[in-house]
């Protein structure tokens, strides 16, 4: 689990038993940027929702190809946090995608260089991205 902001947590693949504790910890919402069978064996977004619901979270599927996040899909991810109940807790194969998400949409709303080093702080390097997150904001 890896902290970019206080409505926001990133962590790798979410396995079902620990939906429980996310919740107990405080979390609303899950939003998954994982495809389904991304990888054999990952649990499917249908049993991620299922158990979110039955621990009174919600679950936001917004699958993001590795490697090809898009501009939209960035305005895809700020949208579904505006509306989410907060904290929320995203989760992909590693955080990156995640965190790459959570930097696009915060271009214009938070300076740079306070994305680059939020994500840095949390252990993903942001600053290939630099060029892009500015021309967003």
């Amino acid at each position: 689990m890896k902290r970019l902001s206080d409505e926001l947590t990133v962590s790798a693949q979410l396995p079902l038993d620990a939906i429980e504790e996310i919740a107990k910890a405080g979390y609303k919402t899950i939003i998954c940027n994982r495809p389904d069978d991304e990888d054999p064996g990952q649990p499917s977004f249908a049993e991620i929702s299922t158990k979110a619901e039955e621990v009174g979270m919600t679950a936001v599927f917004q699958p993001v190809a590795s490697g090809n996040v898009s501009d939209a899909d960035a305005d895809a991810f700020a949208a579904n946090l505006a509306g989410a109940s907060k904290p929320v807790f995203a989760y992909c194969r590693s955080g990156t995608r995640c965190t790459i998400l959570w930097s696009l949409a915060n271009a214009g709303k938070l300076p740079v260089q306070d994305i680059i080093k939020s994500a840095a702080d949390a252990g993903y390097d942001m600053s290939p991205l630099l060029p892009r997150i500015a021309a967003r904001a």
